[in-house]
């Protein structure tokens, strides 16, 4: 397909708490005043079924805005994907038994499918629906639910999240200001025209330089060489995350995933590379650190 024959992503309008005059940089400033102190509230200081309810949440909230994208707005579809989207966090991040796995697993295989039967039309994206009601769930969820097993690491576990969250928004802001300063070799001109090598190779530093500090004033359980190691490959990952989600959106012609937080537009937008990050740093330290991780009991009813 030719770069002219793409579709063209569709103006989203301002958030509707947005004020007339108020720059785009002030109210995204104005919602990470606000989001943050929350998030690290929900991380060291409320009960750990908190954050981890919290993520089977956003899970339904970003699955709600990738069936937006991909469902062509059938509600039953988007209810399915945003249930089982739901279920997929909650039983990873909750109750993680092979039985309880395969259940789930086996279920998506066959109701995703079958649901498509009952609304076939347009027929010639039907194939589509049903691989996204198969694969959304699993992306979204899973990637989501390794946030919150994050959480979980009996060492800092609320730390291995900010340093997942860090290696995500770090290799952002440090590959934009790389980008800019000097950037001349585009990096995916066609999913995304503004990313350049050189913020790539910026941002895979500034991420470094962070885990460094993380290490030295936070996770000694984190060593210089593993911070260096995790830093480049998650890091790498969540760009490719980012570019991930830049793809669903120029293919179904969407500018935003949603707008749900003001001045960054959805949820989707906010954690694309993150969801990467924090996958690849609960890999490694499952498999690598061999850290030990602590499922958190709900309140009892």
């Amino acid at each position: 397909m030719s770069e002219s024959s793409e579709p063209t992503p569709k103006k989203t309008e301002p958030s509707e708490g947005q004020k007339p005059g108020m720059s785009n940089l002030a109210l995204r400033l104005l919602t990470a005043a606000v989001g943050i102190p929350i998030i690290l509230w929900m991380l060291f200081y409320a009960p750990a079924y908190v954050f981890s309810g919290f993520g089977v949440f956003a899970a339904g909230v970003a699955a709600t805005e990738l069936a937006a994208m991909t469902l062509d707005s059938e509600r039953l579809l988007s209810t399915w994907m945003v249930l089982a989207t739901a279920a997929v966090t909650a039983v990873l991040t909750f109750v993680p038994s092979g039985e309880a796995l395969t259940a789930l697993l086996l279920g998506l295989f066959v109701a995703g499918p079958l649901l498509v039967l009952f609304r076939p039309d347009p027929l010639e994206r039907a194939a589509l629906r049903m691989g996204w009601l198969i694969g959304g769930p699993i992306y979204v969820g899973g990637a989501i639910a390794a946030i919150a097993k994050l959480h979980h690491i009996t060492e800092g576990g609320g730390t291995w999240v900010v340093l997942a969250m860090a290696l995500a928004w770090g290799s952002d802001t440090g590959g934009y200001f790389a980008g800019r300063a000097f950037g001349k070799h585009k990096l995916y001109e066609k999913i995304s025209p503004k990313k350049t090598i050189e913020g790539a190779i910026g941002g895979l530093a500034a991420v470094v330089a962070m885990a460094l500090v993380v290490h030295f004033v936070w996770l000694p359980a984190l060593g210089p060489l593993h911070a260096i190691v995790l830093a480049l490959v998650a890091g790498a990952t969540g760009q490719a995350g980012d570019l991930c989600v830049s793809v669903i959106k120029r293919s179904t012609g969407v500018k935003d995933s949603g707008k749900i937080i003001p001045g960054h537009g959805g949820l989707l937008d906010r954690i694309d590379a993150l969801m990467f990050t924090a996958t690849v740093t609960l890999a490694y330290t499952t498999w690598v650190l061999h850290l030990d991780a602590r499922v958190p009991e709900l309140p009892a009813v």
